[in-house]
């Protein structure tokens, strides 16, 4: 045997049985101080990957590379590369020999434990990663040392450094009062019950930087039922609140003025009745703002709305809303006021108005406005309110403008009958003196027309004569507007049944009413399958102010459409840029330019600009684009320097009665409907 063999380490250093040093999986080795091997167990050569036999007298440090010469404790050692089959990971000790000049090594096989520990780190690695993109992260309170335990990335959200000592007072320390309770109270239930909570609450995490959190915990008890410990989680949702807010401020609020919308108003209406309330309802209207917008623009005309409103607001007290209802309409509520208050506060109002002086286009201007006053008490209905005030301010304008009426059923009741907008609507709906007149949709290079838009009629034949923009607003004060616009699709698929024409396309308009009522989409959807239409062959129209006004609903009913193959277009668009950030979320096929940026761009003005912005965004979505008010050639010729392909007006074509379309002679017609491959948009949704 080699010197420093077995029988010389067993007789100089004690009695170890030769079978148990055979046996061990733990590799012992002896060398001199250089390294060299005097002798090797078993295991030793297993894990140098030779037989013990053939480690004698040769350099540990060759067998195994990266081993340092000389006395160490638990280095650990990696052998091949990471993930291979052949790697491990080693444990390493050498202590020198008692009064010899020899090492002993000890080499133990860590590789199991080791790759659970690395496996282990990156589980809580990607964990965390995962807390940290999603907001959330967990912590866990013991109670009987009031030590809470929180994950790195929530101890980030809350602006702090991890290992942060943060005790269950100084977390609640950081909640606003407000906030404070409601958390106190829900953890106190939980203790109390053994229930876990759900709480939502707001934490200042710096001076100027507030978050809101929605948290959840869960109570562990002991074998006696108390509770020994919480575990629970955190999610910062204050980007989702926020965006909510947004979102619901969005549709409560008119976009140009800033005032509560006329659903806000009208559910304030409701609610004051609804519990009981009484006051009264003023109506406001512009006297003659229509001449301002056809003489200065609507830009002028926006900023005198706009500078209205706030000279409105100013004068009123809290708890009076004031909102618009929209056009060139206010409406206030007055809770608990008498119809004679109501009346002084509509009379210092008009005053104010005519006495504001309102620069516009560079000149001096004075308005007008025209007041209805309405009380009202629990019992009645919103709708029979603002018809009242409607009434009242018709006879203010009738008696010469500028002037406050208060509703008096027993003079004006005769009247209303016969003047009443929604009246005469509700007659020609059961009379059949509703039309529908057809505007083409014209490709701009050849003339060829692509589909037409319905446009709808008054032809009761009495006076004074009413055009759209006269009954359409009164309708959309009540229901009889979702009856009108189910009309208006009755007609447009019975008028598709009965001419097949894959190439004859039709779009009809729907009103912010209609948007809100839930049945409208499954009739629209019922009617086209029963009538075995083609869907492509129908569009539908929301104005941008519909769309933004009813986001959630206009959403709803454009995906639901759209689905079926139907093309839905979101009209004026840009009249507010209202809708460019909520455009993402509407799930429409194409854009109609509001003809306010088109009636001018022949002339140099910035609505080209405005123009080529709205179709990189049109693009950018891959939506149709058509453009309005097309009056001249000039705009024409501007247009298609521009890249707009469709356009309707009436220099491209007026409205003419739909039967008369309808009954032009089967050529022109198939010349009429034809769409050539030149002048398609991404008309398919």
């Amino acid at each position: 045997m080699a010197p420093g063999g077995k029988e010389e380490l067993v007789a100089d250093h004690g009695a170890v049985p030769n079978h148990v040093l055979d046996c061990v999986d733990v590799g012992f080795g002896v060398t001199d101080l250089h390294g060299t091997l005097y002798w090797a167990n078993p295991a030793l050569g297993t894990l140098v990957g030779v037989s013990s036999d053939q480690t004698i007298g040769r350099s540990l440090t060759a067998l195994l590379p990266g081993v340092p010469e000389g006395p160490q404790t638990g280095l650990v050692l990696q052998t091949g590369a990471a993930g291979d089959a052949s790697h491990h990971w080693l444990e390493i000790n050498c202590t020198p020999l008692p009064s010899t000049d020899k090492l002993l090594y000890r080499i133990m096989d860590v590789t199991a434990w080791r790759d659970r520990e690395l496996e282990a780190t990156q589980q809580a690695n990607a964990l965390r990663r995962a807390q940290v993109l999603g907001r959330m992260g967990n912590w866990e309170w013991d109670i009987p040392t009031n030590r809470v335990l929180w994950s790195d990335a929530l101890l980030e959200m809350f602006n702090m450094e991890p290992g942060t000592e943060l005790d269950y007072a100084g977390y609640t320390a950081l909640i606003p009062p407000d906030d404070r309770a409601v958390v106190e109270h829900a953890v106190a239930t939980s203790l109390e019950t053994g229930e876990s909570f759900t709480c939502t609450h707001r934490m200042l995490v710096s001076p100027h930087n507030e978050r809101v959190f929605e948290c959840f915990g869960e109570p562990i008890c002991d074998d006696n039922g108390a509770p020994i410990r919480m575990m629970g989680t955190c999610h910062d949702v204050t980007q989702d609140r926020r965006l909510a807010d947004e979102l619901r401020q969005l549709a409560d609020e008119d976009p140009l003025t800033g005032l509560p919308n006329r659903r806000a108003l009208t559910r304030e209406l409701e609610r004051h009745l609804a519990t009981g309330g009484s006051g009264s309802l003023l109506l406001l209207d512009l006297d003659n703002f229509k001449d301002v917008n056809d003489l200065r623009g609507h830009a002028v005309g926006d900023r005198v709305m706009r500078t209205m409103a706030a000279a409105l607001r100013e004068r009123l007290e809290p708890g009076q809303l004031l909102g618009r209802l929209g056009g060139d309409e206010f409406a206030v509520v007055l809770p608990g006021c008498s119809e004679r208050d109501a009346a002084d506060i509509a009379a210092q109002l008009r005053d104010a108005v005519a006495s504001m002086p309102l620069v516009a286009g560079g000149t001096t201007t004075r308005m007008t406005v025209s007041t209805g006053v309405a009380g009202f008490s629990s019992g009645a209905g919103w709708e029979a309110v603002l018809a009242n005030a409607d009434l009242a301010l018709y006879a203010s304008k009738a008696a010469g403008r500028n002037r406050v009426t208060v509703y008096d059923p027993g003079h004006y009741a005769d009247t209303a009958k016969r003047v009443s907008v929604q009246d005469r609507l509700g007659r020609a709906l059961d009379h059949g003196d509703l039309a529908l007149h057809a505007m083409p949709i014209v490709a701009l290079q050849t003339g060829r027309i692509l589909g037409y838009e319905l446009l709808l009629r008054l032809e009761d034949g009495q006076q004074p004569a009413l055009g759209p923009a006269d009954f359409l607003p009164a309708a959309e004060r009540s229901d009889l507007v979702l009856q009108i616009d189910r009309w208006v699709f009755d007609t447009a698929v019975d008028a598709l049944v009965a001419h097949p024409d894959p190439n004859l396309r039709l779009d009809v308009n729907v009103s912010g009413r209609t948007l809100e009522d839930e049945d409208f989409a499954a009739f629209v959807l019922d009617r086209l399958a029963s009538s075995g239409v083609a869907p492509g062959r129908l569009g539908f129209e929301i104005t941008e102010t519909a769309a933004v006004t009813n986001l959630d609903a206009a959403r709803s009913f454009a995906t639901q459409v759209r689905a079926t193959g139907c093309r839905i277009a979101l009209d004026d668009f840009g009249a507010g840029f209202g809708s460019f950030v909520h455009l993402k979320h509407l799930p429409v096929t194409g854009l109609k330019i509001d003809g306010e940026f088109v009636r001018g761009i022949d002339s140099g003005t910035r609505d080209a600009v405005l123009v080529s912005g709205i179709l990189e965004i049109a693009r950018g979505f891959d939506l149709s684009v058509v453009a309005e008010w097309v009056e001249r050639p000039a705009q024409v010729e501007t247009l298609s320097k521009l890249g707009v392909s469709v356009g309707q007006g009436f220099h491209l074509g007026r409205p003419q009665p739909l039967r008369t379309v309808l009954a032009a002679p089967a050529k022109e017609a198939g010349c009429r409907f034809a769409i050539p491959e030149e002048a398609r948009l991404s008309q398919s949704p």
